[in-house]
């Protein structure tokens, strides 16, 4: 009984909504509680307690800058551990097929890119890659190559895409919607588009390349 308590803590820890979006912000790298306050909107208060008990389930580790406190992943298990709990629940759930569904405006998404077939076309020079993260988090750390562009974006700059190249769209990995809603938006302008399967977190943990813009 003492074991799966230890186990039930990091389930609890995982109960919250606001937990998961600590967490998927800190899959892109390590961030202030100002900084992870201010992307999720919560308060800095409410956002440090739940940092606090994601520190106490060995989920997340910090560190002291100066007076800041820097949070970071424990390691890769915590980021696989997010993509599980992500395939369990479309797979099982009814409600989220039902918004992913809506998120493709109620038509069958194609199949998602693998990050080995990707990374093979990026070499060819066969492929159009969009970065639809905010653009801090893409001068953090995107892919070689990407072009960065929200989807509100998007409707902006459908002439500069090649209309005879695919596609492709990334964000944060397994919680993001914003790929979901760019292929959704460029396949009903006539594009063949696709979202990469995981996000740039997955990505740089294969040991692939990632640029910066610092």
């Amino acid at each position: 009984m003492a074991l799966l308590e230890e186990y039930a803590l990091i389930a609890r820890a995982l109960s919250a909504p606001a937990r998961l979006m600590l967490l998927e912000q800190l899959a892109q790298g390590e961030r202030g509680v100002e900084a992870l306050a201010e992307k999720t909107g919560l308060t800095v208060a409410n956002c440090s307690q739940h940092l606090q008990q994601l520190r106490r389930s060995g989920l997340v580790t910090s560190r002291r800058d100066g007076k800041a406190v820097i949070y970071s992943l424990t390691d890769a298990r915590t980021l696989a551990l997010l993509g599980v709990l992500g395939e369990v629940a479309e797979r099982n759930l009814a409600q989220v097929k039902d918004i992913l569904c809506g998120l493709s405006q109620g038509e069958d998404a194609p199949e998602p890119i693998n990050r080995d077939e990707l990374s093979a076309r990026l070499a060819e020079g066969s492929i159009t890659v969009l970065d639809v993260r905010p653009a801090d988090e893409f001068a953090d750390g995107h892919i070689p190559g990407a072009v960065n562009m929200s989807v509100a974006e998007l409707d902006q700059f459908l002439t500069a895409l090649d209309r005879n190249s695919e596609i492709v769209a990334y964000c944060r990995g397994p919680y993001c919607v914003y790929a979901h809603q760019a292929v959704a938006f460029l396949r009903k302008n006539g594009f063949n588009a696709r979202r990469m399967e995981g996000g740039l977190p997955e990505w740089r943990e294969d040991g692939r390349a990632v640029r910066s813009a610092h």
